[in-house]
């Protein structure tokens, strides 16, 4: 202000409104106090005549992007003054206030400034949630790819091995499960992508059933053991009898503890103590996956169910996966009505994931074991089968595994070539690849209904493209299923033994 008793007059005016002061004697201070994180300023006419004012336009004109911190400017003459003007030129967020002014109009002044900065404050951290989050997303992207060319490697390798033709027996059968591992290993990443894509925008639907958790978890140990068996860990399970009845998704449930598992395997130092236990507490069914692993630091205990968020402890554990397995637990498990929280003692303790879910106190246990998976030299098809999809290698192999299935094939690399071949012929069954140029699955899917036998023809969309709105397309396109690549076979197989023939099974 003008005089020091201008300064302490203000200070209490606005200190009895209950607002924060922090009076300043000269530029320097004003200066130091807005570096210090001054929400606001209030200055008098005569303070922008002081020789040091380029020190607070200086700093003023180094805000960052989101800020623009409010200045209120007191005058003799207000904004009429030409000196004035001249002053505030270099102030770029400021108001002019005539004085005197009256109390009720000071305070109200700075309380919109403040209330203002407030805001500034708001997109400040917008900015840097946005920042990291972008920041995850890079390195996610980079992940991914890592991710994915790693099980490329041995695949190629493979195929290098196989076409010398200079291995016996046992060596191809090695061979065929390197192979059919990585490939595995890829499918499961693109399934958790989509998995992920689906939970967040509210397309996944819980089956809710009666289940009972002992079963769940022993299905989900079975489908870790390889894992945890080849990291030389101990598990111990703790589960009494079939375990507590809740409602939920059998096989979204089985997802949840499997990836709670594999998580432990994976951040827990080879030999290493992993256990699951499941209870009943206060109403809930509760597990609890426990390791004596890497463990979590105080600020990851929230963070780590942020998609792309991973523990980074500087060793190699963590080497692999996307940072999205525990995204899609909570997603699951609040589904299910449930939560899930993370625990730990800090870095080099361990850590403990509890899962609690609503009890079903009526009811009786569901969940039966689903039947065994035909493999393709079981399966005895006896179907007329089309199949066409423009990727000569895809249609080719998975022509030939159904006709060792039995089927009779007719492999065709285009929509004009499908309908040249199969014109004339029977057809029970049409498996249509969907992206191809010129007659995509959905126009050749169209032609083929327009057959004699088009009523009792199965049409089975084979596709990359796996959200909702792909699917309510090819339905509407006719279409009685659809399965995403790369197909599983069994689930291939098994869809096909359902479908009705003319023809008998070969003998």
């Amino acid at each position: 202000m003008a005089t020091a008793k201008d300064t302490a007059m203000t200070a209490d005016v606005l200190a009895r409104a209950r607002l924060e002061v922090l009076p300043c004697a000269d530029m320097t201070g004003l200066v130091r106090a807005f570096e210090g994180g001054a929400a606001a300023m209030v200055v008098c006419e005569e303070a922008l005549v002081d020789a040091d004012l380029p020190l607070l336009t200086d700093a003023l004109a180094g805000q960052p992007t989101w800020s623009d911190l409010p200045i209120l400017v007191l005058g003799r003459h207000g904004a009429a003054s030409a000196a004035l003007r001249r002053a505030v030129h270099g102030l770029p967020n400021h108001t002019v206030l005539e004085k005197p002014i009256r109390v009720a109009t000071l305070v109200s002044a700075v309380s919109s400034m403040l209330r203002a900065r407030q805001r500034q404050y708001q997109v400040r951290d917008l900015f840097e949630d946005l920042r990291g989050t972008d920041q995850r997303r890079s390195e996610f992207l980079a992940t991914l790819a890592h991710e994915l060319r790693n099980p490329l490697a041995p695949i190629r390798t493979s195929l290098a091995l196989l076409s010398s033709g200079r291995l016996d027996t046992a060596a191809e059968a090695r061979l065929h499960r390197i192979t059919t591992r990585q490939v595995d290993h890829m499918v499961r990443l693109v399934d958790d992508l989509l998995e992920v894509s689906r939970v967040s925008r509210g397309k996944v639907q819980i089956e809710g059933l009666p289940v009972r958790l002992g079963s769940v978890v022993g299905e989900a140990v079975e489908l870790c053991r390889p894992m945890i068996a080849a990291a030389g860990h101990k598990l111990t399970i703790d589960v009494e009898g079939p375990g507590p009845l809740v409602r939920g998704d059998a096989v979204r449930l089985v997802q949840v503890f499997s990836n709670l598992l594999n998580n432990a395997a994976k951040y827990t130092p080879p030999h290493g103590q992993l256990g699951i236990r499941v209870r009943e507490s206060e109403g809930m069914a509760v597990v609890e996956v426990r390791d004596n692993g890497i463990g979590l630091s105080p600020g990851m205990l929230d963070a780590i169910f942020d998609i792309f968020v991973q523990e980074d402890d500087g060793s190699k554990l963590a080497q692999g996966g996307l940072g999205i397995g525990l995204t899609l637990v909570r997603s699951l498990i609040e589904l299910h009505g449930g939560s899930v929280t993370a625990s730990s003692e800090g870095r080099g303790h361990g850590a403990l994931f509890t899962v609690r879910l609503p009890l079903l106190s009526t009811g009786s246990a569901g969940h039966d074991a689903a039947p065994p998976h035909p493999s393709a030299s079981e399966a005895q098809l006896a179907l007329n089968v089309l199949l066409v999809d423009d990727n000569r290698d895809a249609a080719d192999s998975l022509g030939m595994l159904l006709e060792a299935a039995g089927a009779r094939t007719t492999v065709a690399y285009s929509g004009a070539q499908a309908l040249e071949l199969s014109q004339g012929q029977s057809i029970d069954v049409a498996i249509l690849d969907i992206g191809m140029p010129e007659m995509d699955g959905c126009q050749l899917a169209q032609r083929l209904r327009e057959r004699p036998d088009a009523s009792r023809l199965t049409l089975i969309a084979l596709t990359g493209w796996g959200q909702e709105r792909d699917r309510q397309r090819l339905a509407t396109a006719g279409f009685q299923h659809h399965l995403l690549k790369p197909v599983k076979i069994e689930e291939l197989l098994r869809l096909l033994q359902g479908v009705p023939s003319e023809i008998a099974p070969r003998g």
